[in-house]
């Protein structure tokens, strides 16, 4: 992939540096910007546990700046959650394989330039994905 622009595309920016993170934390990539009818997963990725694969579903909001909706944890609504249950459901069915390790949710907050701020990291349990 490209580099990619903040400007121009805020939300790819923000992907790729959460996607960059998490790869160097030990993190393989199985989707990016997966999509069926109920909805799209920012990043789906995946690493080797004690028992069995651990994966991890990755939200990715990108703010300028802490606003109203708290660098966008507010913007992840009920109907929000629902539709990206749905698409993680339809994600597994495709990938049968799946049920055999442990998957999370999580939230990347991460803030645009000029902010220097960390990606902030919100685990999300209340989908009951297991």
């Amino acid at each position: 992939m490209s580099a990619v622009d903040a400007k121009s595309d805020p939300g790819r920016w923000a992907e790729q540096r959460a996607l960059n993170l998490l790869k160097n934390r030990g993190w393989s990539c199985l989707a990016q910007r997966w999509a069926c009818r109920y909805g799209e997963l920012d990043l789906m990725m995946i690493k080797p546990g004690r028992s069995g694969p651990r994966m991890l579903m990755v939200e990715v909001k990108a703010r300028r700046r802490c606003g109203l909706d708290y660098w966008g944890v507010k913007a992840f609504v009920p109907m929000k959650r629902r539709r990206l249950a749905r698409t993680v459901a339809c994600w597994q069915s495709c990938n049968p394989w799946s049920d055999q390790g442990h998957l999370e949710v999580v939230l990347a907050l991460v803030p645009l330039p000029p902010s220097s701020r960390p990606v902030r990291w919100i685990r999300v349990p209340e989908l009951g994905i297991t």
